[in-house]
Parts: structure tokens; sequence; C-alpha cells
């Protein structure tokens, strides 16, 4: 998201739950209610939203168990309709530690698909095909994770780095996220050849794609 934004592109930050019951332990152990923590998640994500450069926008459907009625679905549909992705970022299908994340999964491909159909609220501007790429999730090897993609997020490190940081009701991934970064990076110098010309210190994310890519030739 730092990247695209730092290039000049749109880039809009959907967030479906604040994540107030199954990842803000560090808050209820402080002795916060729902509301404290909620708002307390608010705030996090709206500073990391700030820094990244993203539009923020917040659904606030619950968490354990993720809100998933058909007004949600609406909603997310809605947003893809007015804003036109060309890009879809998510997180995977397959999560055993995380079964929100699994919901966010299939609400985001399910809206996308549903968004790009002309008889779904006809007259309003259809969604053409924007490519979908999964995120890297907190254990990979359990969620089935298979990256394909590696991009180079050097330039952009710091804005990142301030971004999590702001969570602070999760500090512990930090350190593990900043690891994920430098051996994504590794992977990525390694694999670049001398076209991109990577650098020693790459850092980088790893991406598995939905769809398979389009092109017109083999590069």
């Amino acid at each position: 998201m730092a990247l695209y934004a730092s290039r000049g592109h749109r880039v809009t930050l959907v967030c479906l739950s604040y994540g107030e019951r199954g990842e803000s332990a560090r808050y209820w152990r402080e002795g916060m209610d729902l509301e404290q923590v909620k708002a307390a998640r608010h705030a996090e994500t709206e500073q990391a939203a700030g820094v990244l450069g993203a539009d923020l926008r917040v659904f606030d459907v619950g968490d354990y168990p993720l809100g998933e009625g058909a007004d949600v679905l609406e909603r997310l549909i809605d947003v893809y309709r007015e804003v036109l992705p060309t890009v879809v970022l998510t997180h995977t299908a397959v999560d055993p530690w995380n079964t929100d994340h699994v919901q966010a999964h299939h609400l985001a491909t399910k809206a996308r698909i549903i968004a790009q159909a002309p008889g779904y609220d006809p007259g309003a501007q259809v969604l053409g095909a924007p490519p979908v790429f999964l995120f890297e999730p907190h254990q990979s090897e359990y969620c089935e994770f298979m990256p394909d993609v590696l991009l180079d997020i050097t330039e952009v490190w710091d804005a990142k780095l301030a971004a999590m940081r702001c969570m602070e009701g999760q500090e512990h991934l930090w350190d593990y996220y900043t690891d994920v970064a430098k051996r994504r990076g590794v992977q990525a110098q390694r694999n670049s050849g001398p076209n991109l010309g990577l650098k020693t210190h790459t850092l980088g994310e790893a991406y598995q794609r939905v769809f398979p890519q389009v092109a017109t030739e083999l590069s």
C-alpha cells in the first residue's frame, strides 16, 4: 500500500472489523471494556492508514465471529464499484488459526465477482477484472501459502515499519514481520537476475496470485 501510494496511486484500505475480540489481547489484559478496545483499535488503524497513505473504510462488523450478512457483502460490492481497483489484496483462503481471516477472504473475492456482473444493480459502473493477491499470513505453512510474487518494498520500508508500530495492541508482530521482510528480500534479490538490480539489503513482501497472470509474452 505504501509503495503504490508513494507513486501517486489511490489506495483504499477496507477494514471489516477492528479485531476487538480476537486480536486485542493486550487491551483486554489492561482492563478495557469492548467499546474502549474498539476505540483504541480505531485510533491505531486510522493512524496506520495515514502513514501508508491509504483511504480508510471501516465496516465495524465485529469479530469472533466476523459479521457475514448480506448487508456486509453489499457494502463491499459498493466499495468495489466506487473505487474500481486495479489490484486487490486480501487474506489467504485457509487459516486454521483465525477463521475470521478466511471469511474476510471469501467476502473480498465474492464481492469482486458480483461487482463484475452487469445484472447486479443495472446501470451502475461495472468492475473489470482486477488481479487478486493474497498477502502473507502470520503462519504461512499452515495456511497453504505458496508465494509466486516477491515485491521489493525497500524504498517504503520506513513507512511500513511506522504503520506496524501504530498497532500497539499487536506489538509482538513488529519484529516478526520485520524478519519476514528480510527473508523475502533475500529471496527476491537472489531470484531477480541482473535486470532488476536488487541490492543486497532488499526488503520484500510475498504474495500468492488467485488468478493466472495474463500476458502477451513470458517474462
